[in-house]
């Protein structure tokens, strides 16, 4: 209440036209003794402006971020190069300030921007047809398996592997508990492959789930994994990662019927988590089941091009029983970001740096393996991505060491493989791992460097390595 400016004769003239004696009465109605707070807050003493930015400067200062620390990290969200463009126009105050632009209010700009990201996700997918963004790709991951599932009506089945990314398995699992339906994790290989999903797809299965590549950064046999689905009458789903497609198969080339992405990667910053880009394109028979907002193009009564929301099957527009999904929101400037990135980059520009991220990543994954201490988990190719294992059995101090030296080496896997939930949990030979993330923006002098770290750091006695 203290950083309201009610007065308290505001205060006191609320609680009277509601009969409540105080705020904390209220409190003691709604949440439990046992875990309210009974003294008052620890806070320091209350500071100037000047003083309070410079404590908040230097609390800041403890992160260590990609700005400040050269990133290896990966496991969804990358540090890629956002061009200049993408900061000026999505930095625009026509873009920047609208509010996430709902049905009679938003501008003809607003939606032709829609418009344009649909049509080049549909491009880099190569499926028909594109939603105007979700919010994130587990959620979009999420969105994918109730449409299939809608649309698979009497198959409650979900099929995914232990090498789809264990939050994306979270969130599903999360959303489906409560409805008629059965999550199945299936166990991948040694090799790292998730081929084992094929045998699980019976004539009960909505949909599979497939990411490729995947969370490990293997590469997936998708083509196999839909034929064998669609022989079943099974719909499959692919979780794509949109910078490898400058190299490897478009999803829809691949025989898969919906494809969603994290889109952080197309021009959008790290942030710490967020706000991020979900990413769904499906195949035209699916249209009527796509969830969130859909841009058309039409003609005005004068004969101009125009753009318009179309199949509005949302809940905002429709009886809530009926709605496709309960997303009533997007990310549209995120979705603009994304556009201009594609649009700088084309084609061209996609594949140039898919191929620095292939080469660079075979590079650090080549001193690694030279390096007594670290052994390759899967040997094969990578797009962006690789697994370590560490030798010595010490990989968050490892990890500690390296990020002292201004190194953020990887994602340590022991806590995801630590998971209780088997049905989220990533398999055991990933303990003592780490996942690493080479994107077009490392230099070979800062590979070298992350070498030279994480060899210089301490052996534990008990590692018997030498």
């Amino acid at each position: 209440m203290a950083y309201l400016f009610h007065t308290d004769d505001d205060r006191r003239e609320m609680l009277d036209s509601i009969g409540a004696p105080s705020v904390q009465a209220i409190l003691d109605q709604q949440v439990p003794d046992s875990v309210q707070l009974d003294r008052p807050l620890q806070l320091p003493p209350a500071c100037d402006e000047l003083t309070l930015t410079a404590e908040m400067t230097r609390l800041a200062a403890k992160n260590a971020s990609a700005a400040s620390h050269v990133c290896f990290l990966g496991g969804g969200a990358y540090d890629h190069f956002i061009p200049a463009v993408v900061d000026e126009i999505a930095g625009r105050g026509e873009y920047y300030t609208s509010y996430t632009p709902y049905q009679a209010e938003v501008s003809q700009g607003n939606l032709q921007v829609m418009f344009e990201y649909e049509t080049l996700i549909t491009q880099l997918t190569g499926l028909e047809v594109s939603n105007a963004s979700l919010y994130d790709g587990g959620s979009a991951a999420t969105e994918a398996v109730l449409m299939a599932l809608a649309t698979q009506r009497g198959r409650t089945k979900v099929v995914t592997s232990d090498l789809t990314h264990p939050q994306v398995r979270e969130i599903l699992q999360a959303y489906l508990r409560n409805i008629d339906a059965e999550l199945v994790v299936v166990a991948s290989d040694e090799a790292g492959s998730s081929s084992p999903l094929i045998d699980a797809i019976d004539d009960q299965t909505a949909c599979v789930l497939v990411q490729h590549p995947n969370f490990v950064g293997g590469l997936e046999s998708v083509e196999k994994i839909s034929a064998a689905a669609k022989s079943q009458g099974v719909l499959t789903i692919q979780i794509f990662d949109p910078i490898s497609l400058g190299l490897l198969k478009r999803p829809g080339d691949l025989g898969v019927d919906i494809a969603v992405a994290e889109g952080q990667s197309l021009g959008n910053p790290l942030a710490y988590g967020g706000p991020y880009l979900g990413i769904m394109a499906c195949r035209d028979s699916l249209v009527r089941r796509l969830p969130g907002r859909i841009a058309g193009q039409t003609s005005d009564r004068r004969g101009k091009r125009c753009w318009v929301l179309t199949l509005q099957t949302r809940e905002q527009h429709i009886r809530r029983e009926k709605a496709t999904s309960n997303i009533c929101s997007n990310q549209t400037l995120l979705a603009l970001r994304a556009s201009v990135y594609l649009s700088l980059l084309g084609p061209h520009g996609m594949r140039e740096t898919a191929e620095h991220c292939v080469a660079k990543t075979a590079y650090l994954k080549q001193q690694l393996d030279a390096c007594d201490r670290f052994e390759m988990v899967h040997p094969g190719p990578s797009v962006k991505e690789f697994v370590v294992r560490d030798l010595a059995g010490a990989t968050s101090e490892l990890l500690a060491h390296a990020r002292a030296a201004g190194q953020l080496a990887g994602l340590d896997l022991d806590p995801l493989v630590d998971v209780a939930d088997v049905a989220i949990a990533l398999p055991g030979r990933y303990r003592d791992c780490f996942l690493v993330a080479v994107t077009e923006q490392r230099t070979r002098d800062q590979i070298d460097q992350l070498v030279d770290v994480l060899q210089s750091a301490p052996v534990p006695e008990t590692a018997g390595i030498g």
